[in-house]
C-alpha cells in the first residue's frame, strides 16, 4: 500500500428549502394595490403569524399562496412548488381553512368528511377510514351522524378544519380560523392547532386577535396596508417598543391633550409611541423604570391641576406593538380616533374580505 487512506469527504448538507417562500408578491384588482411586495419565508414544522387588521391584504396573500388568485407581481413556492407554474401540485399538498367554514350543512359530519375524502381520490373504505380518524381526532365522533345545521360554530370550525387534513397537507393554511367563536371555542380550537404543529405540519396563520398570535405563532410578521412592516417572535417585536406601558384615563376629558402633552415631555415620547383618544380621556405610553413612572406621572399631572379618572402601568401587549408601528389598532386600518366617526357613517369595516 504505497499511499496513505485518505477520508472520503464529507457529504454535502442537503439543500434547506423553505415550507413557503414569497419574493415580491404583489396584488392589484384595478386601481386598488391590495398587497405591494410581500417578502417573507415559513420554515418547515412551524406556525407562522400574520398579524394585521381588516383590508391589511391578508386574506389576499393566502389566496395567492393557495393558488386561488395569481399574483400581479413577484413570486411564491409552496413546499418547493411554484404557486402559479405548478399550481395543481400545489394544491396536492396543502389544506386551507377560510374565514367561514366550508362545510355543507345538509350532511352529517361524517358525510362531509367522506365526501372531502372521495374528493382527493381516496376509495370508498379509505374514506370511512380517514373520517373516523379526523372525527375522533377533533372530538366529535358523538355528533359524527348528525346533520351539520344542529352543530355549533365551534363545531363547524373544528369539522372545516378536520375536512382541510383529509390529504394529509404538508402546509395548512389557516384564514382566520376562529373569527366568530366565543372564547371557549376559540380556546379549544387553539389547542387543536397546537396539536398539529406538534405533529410536524407547517401552519401559515392569519389573525387580527393579538392574543391568538401570542400564543400559537413562533414568528410574527405584521402586515398593514399591504405591507409586512415587522417581524420576529412575539418578544422581540414587544422589546421594540418598550418595556412597560403607562396608561391613564383623565377625569376631565378636555384635559386630555394637556395630560398627552406633559407626559410627552417627560418621558420623552412622541409620534406614533403617543397614543391619545380625547373623546375617551386616554393616554397610552411606553415608559421604562417601572412603579417609578407611575409615580413621576401622576406627580406631573397633580402638580399641572390635571385630575385622574384611573392610572395603570401594564406589560407591553403585541396590540402596543401594532400602535407604535402604524398609529393604529389591528381591530381597523385607520387611527383609532377617526374610527368611530367613519363606523357611524358607513357600519362595520368588511374589506378584508374583497383585499
Amino acid at each position: 500500500m504505497g499511499g496513505h487512506d485518505r477520508a472520503p469527504p464529507p457529504a454535502a448538507a442537503p439543500a434547506v428549502t423553505a415550507a413557503v417562500l414569497a419574493e415580491g408578491l404583489t396584488k392589484h384588482f384595478g386601481a386598488v394595490h391590495a398587497v405591494k411586495g410581500i417578502d417573507f419565508e415559513v420554515d418547515e414544522g412551524s406556525i407562522v403569524g400574520l398579524l394585521g387588521p381588516n383590508g391589511a391584504g391578508k386574506t389576499t396573500t393566502i389566496r395567492m399562496l393557495t393558488t386561488l388568485l395569481a399574483p400581479t407581481a413577484g413570486r411564491a413556492t409552496v413546499a418547493g412548488l411554484d404557486v402559479v407554474k405548478e399550481a395543481q401540485a400545489v394544491r396536492a399538498v396543502i389544506g386551507l381553512t377560510g374565514q367561514y367554514a366550508a362545510v355543507d350543512e345538509t350532511l352529517t359530519g361524517r358525510e362531509n368528511i367522506i365526501l372531502c375524502a372521495r374528493l382527493v381520490h381516496l376509495n370508498r373504505a379509505e374514506a370511512a377510514a380517514k373520517a373516523e380518524e379526523l372525527l375522533e381526532r377533533f372530538g366529535l365522533v358523538d355528533a359524527a351522524d348528525r346533520l351539520l345545521k344542529t352543530y355549533s360554530g365551534g363545531m363547524r370550525r373544528r369539522l372545516d378544519l378536520a375536512a382541510s387534513l383529509v390529504g394529509t397537507p404538508v402546509v395548512l393554511f389557516l384564514d382566520e380560523p376562529t373569527t366568530g367563536l366565543d372564547p371557549r371555542s376559540r380556546l379549544a380550537l387553539w389547542d387543536v392547532i397546537e396539536g398539529l404543529k406538534a405533529s410536524g405540519t407547517t401552519i401559515v396563520l392569519t389573525t387580527q386577535y393579538l392574543e391568538e398570535a401570542d400564543r400559537l405563532a413562533e414568528r410574527i410578521s405584521v402586515i398593514d396596508d399591504g405591507r409586512i412592516i415587522a417581524e420576529g417572535t412575539a418578544d422581540q417585536l414587544k422589546t421594540r417598543v418598550g418595556g412597560d406601558m403607562l396608561a391613564l384615563v383623565v377625569a376631565d376629558r378636555s384635559r386630555t391633550s394637556v395630560a398627552a402633552e406633559l407626559l410627552s415631555q417627560r418621558f420623552d415620547v412622541h409620534g406614533t409611541d403617543l397614543h391619545v383618544v380625547g373623546d375617551l380621556g386616554t393616554v397610552t405610553l411606553p415608559v421604562s423604570g417601572g412603579a417609578q413612572s407611575l409615580v413621576e406621572a401622576v406627580r406631573v399631572l397633580d402638580a399641572a391641576g390635571v385630575t385622574l379618572a384611573d392610572i395603570a402601568l401594564r406589560r407591553t401587549s403585541l396590540d402596543d406593538v401594532f400602535l407604535a408601528l402604524t398609529g393604529h389598532s389591528t381591530d381597523d386600518a385607520v387611527p383609532v380616533a377617526s374610527r368611530t366617526a367613519r363606523r357611524k357613517r358607513r357600519g362595520p369595516d368588511t374589506t378584508d374580505n374583497a383585499a
